[in-house]
């Protein structure tokens, strides 16, 4: 942010010093209906199944409370918010290739924009009730790109999202853990190589490289897309076989400053992605265990949304107040924690990552894998 206050687009990595962010907004949440991308993501003994329709009033209320006093509490330390324009989310998605009864939410702009460097990238998203969530942030974009004369606001190709991107095979309600562990080591996941799909949480960025998830949300041809979309960069497609339900790396690996990240010891980076980590000293270390042994009710995300935390600088980090082993453990790597009370607004979007998106951290490009 300049002095005037205007707008600065620029963010090249997870853990330069925040200054301007997004902060998203619990309104008018709803539980999508059954669709195959929702339905191969929802674990099969959660109290999600079944249930669709707008969240009840009194929890939004408590999950923008939340919201709203993370967002204070960033504005005390100097960073400057904006916040979502909630479009009417009861509003069926409709097009001439699929139709669903409801659309999602606009807590988590983490899934939906992606900020490298100067630009700003409106994800393609592999869920159909999802298909017009990036106009809760048109306005936002819009007030950037009359401000920043450098911003660049772009947007992937939009998929057609008919039946052709999603496996059947997923489509049983009853295929049991030891079978999906299976195919996600085999990376086989319910999303298809029809057309590019990505979701813009399945990235993470390391300065001159991007790091992307495959999985069920992201496929190869929405890796290849990035690749090409992104040609000054270099794109690195990474699994993690020991997630039943692959969805978005910021509860898997975590980037904490150079040369540290914390990894989910129940899935870990197989060693042969290992290598270009370990070729330039960075350190990949077992994040803590979560503090709870259950998500909150009717919450998609699993217990690991503990080590979905937001780095302010490469000192200090924001972690979920109640999630105590993975403060203690910021601790001993050196970060000053700032504890954020979010919990219960777990169940609308996910944690600290996922409920923000970044407009502007201090810093430039930088190579951290010069030893290939």
């Amino acid at each position: 942010m300049s002095d005037t206050g205007k707008t600065i687009v620029n963010s090249w990595n997870e853990w330069d010093p925040l200054r301007h962010v997004i902060v998203g907004r619990a309104d008018d949440c709803h539980i999508p209906a059954e669709e195959p991308a929702l339905d191969a993501k929802v674990p099969e003994d959660s109290d999600m199944r079944g249930q669709w329709g707008r969240r009840p009033q009194e929890t939004i209320d408590r999950a923008n409370e939340l919201l709203n006093n993370f967002a204070s509490q960033l504005e005390k330390r100097g960073i400057r918010v904006d916040r979502p324009t909630s479009i009417d989310h009861s509003v069926p998605v409709e097009t001439p290739d699929f139709s669903t009864e409801s659309q999602f939410g606009c807590m988590p702009p983490r899934d939906v924009l992606l900020t490298v460097g100067s630009e700003m990238l409106e994800a393609t998203m592999s869920y159909r009730c999802r298909w017009f969530e990036y106009l809760n942030y048109r306005p936002l974009m819009q007030k950037y790109f009359e401000e920043d004369p450098k911003f660049r606001h772009e947007s992937a190709p939009k998929p057609r999202l008919t039946d052709a991107d999603y496996h059947p095979d997923y489509l049983s309600e009853k295929i049991g853990v030891e079978k999906r562990l299976k195919w996600t080591a085999e990376k086989f996941f319910v999303t298809t190589e029809e057309e590019p799909l990505f979701d813009a949480a399945d990235v993470l960025r390391f300065g001159r490289d991007l790091v992307v998830q495959h999985g069920f949300t992201t496929n190869l041809k929405g890796i290849e897309w990035l690749r090409r979309h992104f040609p000054d960069h270099r794109v690195h497609a990474v699994n993690f076989p020991g997630d039943p339900y692959p969805i978005h790396i910021d509860a898997t690996f975590t980037p904490l400053r150079p040369g540290l990240i914390l990894n989910n010891p129940q899935r870990r980076l197989p060693d042969e992605q290992r290598e270009m980590f370990q070729k330039n000293d960075w350190q990949i270390v077992d994040s803590a265990q979560p503090a709870h042994n259950a998500p909150p009710p009717l919450c998609y995300s699993s217990t690991w949304l503990s080590m979905n935390v937001l780095v302010l600088d490469p000192k200090t980090v924001c972690v979920e107040k109640s999630e105590v082993y993975q403060a203690e453990q910021m601790d001993k790597l050196g970060m000053e924690v700032v504890e954020v009370d979010l919990r219960d607004a777990y169940a609308f979007g996910g944690g600290l990552h996922c409920c923000t998106a970044d407009v502007y951290r201090e810093g430039v490009c930088e190579d951290y894998f010069p030893n290939r």
